[in-house]
């Protein structure tokens, strides 16, 4: 047992070293002084990979031939801080990937973001944030497809918390389709409470697309509930509610 640890430990701060070199020094330079948006995504996607593959992690991706040909709003589970880059490799490059607008401020990270044409919204603002949604459902409407984490968040430990609303009235007032996908393997991978990486393969479902609805709460719960089935966390939502009722 103890060598277990110790070896886990070895390769934590090994594939931490090599991971950040890889993401840091290579892929995102390559983002970065790509002429087109393209030709940047398509360095971020595969760069990823090739990324994971130097840590001895194999990124494993189902369902691809799910993706609707027409527009629609891809959401996922969030664990982990490598999520995005993650689900970037595994969804088409014409995804676009809505961001809270903190992170355009990380600096090198933020202006690398931003070259990968990530949206940001304000979640602290009602003002603009409805503004910012109105310009996403207008964005839908011309041909764009999103990838939202519908969590909006993610805690160190494990479970799927609620649901926002936002990616599903943004489904609903387009008239699009909404495509659930579920991610495993990152929380161990690069979350909870350690502050290196343990190994772990990583798994993305892509399930199949949830029919256009005006409804966006029967967008959302049925969203939510096709990536419960699949990404190996508790329901932290149902237990937090149960909890509630009990105290009431």
């Amino acid at each position: 047992m103890i060598l277990v640890r110790l070896l886990d430990r070895l390769y934590g701060a090994v594939a931490s070293l090599i991971f950040a070199v890889a993401i840091l020094g290579v892929v995102s330079p390559l983002v970065i002084l790509g002429p087109t948006l393209p030709i940047r995504r398509w360095f971020g996607r595969h760069g990823v990979r090739l990324s994971l593959l130097c840590i001895g992690v194999p990124l494993q991706v189902s369902g691809r031939d799910r993706v609707p040909a027409t527009p629609c709003i891809a959401v996922a589970n969030h664990a982990s801080y490598i999520d995005g880059i993650v689900l970037t490799s595994a969804l088409p490059a014409n995804f676009t990937f809505v961001v809270q607008d903190g992170a355009a401020e990380w600096p090198y990270v933020g202006y690398v973001l931003r070259r990968m044409g990530v949206t940001f919204v304000n979640r602290n603002s009602a003002r603009e944030g409805a503004a910012q949604t109105r310009a996403l459902i207008r964005r839908v409407e011309e041909g764009a497809s999103l990838a939202i984490f519908a969590e909006g968040t993610f805690e160190p430990d494990p479970g799927l918390l609620s649901f926002k609303k936002g990616a599903f009235l943004i489904a609903a007032r387009a008239g699009v389709p909404v495509l659930p996908v579920g991610i495993r393997g990152t929380r161990r991978l690069y979350g909870g409470h350690s502050r290196l990486p343990h190994w772990s393969r990583v798994d993305i479902d892509i399930l199949p697309p949830i029919p256009a609805s005006p409804d966006a709460l029967q967008l959302r719960d049925a969203a939510r509930d096709a990536v419960l089935r699949v990404c190996g966390e508790p329901d932290v939502a149902a237990r937090t509610a149960v909890l509630a009722e009990a105290e009431a």
